[in-house]
């Protein structure tokens, strides 16, 4: 692991929320996250939380895109705009590019992008932020992050 890369281990879901909370309260706008791991790895937890703690309006409405592929998180107390995209099934490179990712790449949003190994080469020239997510137990899972910008450089204290 590089400098910018550190790893923590969640014990439950609710640690995995809380984690996601620290993030999101964090984030400062344009930033691109890919969650990289297999099913029930803590991907959507994760990104429940994220929303949460960025200001999204009703964190039990976070849920994973899988059929329509984006939703958005926003309102008028939320502070950024949200996106959770799910490419699990997309079946091309130009079907993610059709969804009008670029338009979702602004100063005020933050994308969050589920099985984003299926769509790496679309991100090659966007500073993603990486998370690879994994089952260590039952209950237990193991997140790498990768590409921290500085101001979430602090999340693994």
């Amino acid at each position: 692991m590089s400098e910018k890369d550190f790893e923590i281990i969640s014990d439950s879901v609710e640690q995995t929320i809380e984690f996601g909370k620290k993030i999101g309260a964090l984030l400062k706008g344009g930033e691109v996250f890919g969650l990289i791991g297999n099913l029930g790895t803590g991907k959507t937890h994760l990104i429940k939380g994220i929303a949460a703690g960025a200001g999204a309006p009703d964190m039990e409405h976070v849920n994973s895109p899988t059929f329509v592929i984006v939703n958005e998180y926003s309102g008028p107390e939320a502070r950024l705009d949200i996106f959770h995209l799910d490419a699990y099934r997309l079946d091309s490179i130009a079907e993610f590019e059709a969804l009008g990712f670029d338009d979702l790449c602004y100063r005020d949003s933050v994308v969050l992008i589920e099985w984003a190994d299926k769509v790496l080469p679309a991100l090659k020239d966007i500073d993603t932020i990486t998370i690879e997510l994994s089952h260590i137990s039952e209950t237990q899972r193991k997140f790498i992050f990768k590409n921290l910008p500085g101001y979430l450089s602090g999340l693994d204290q």
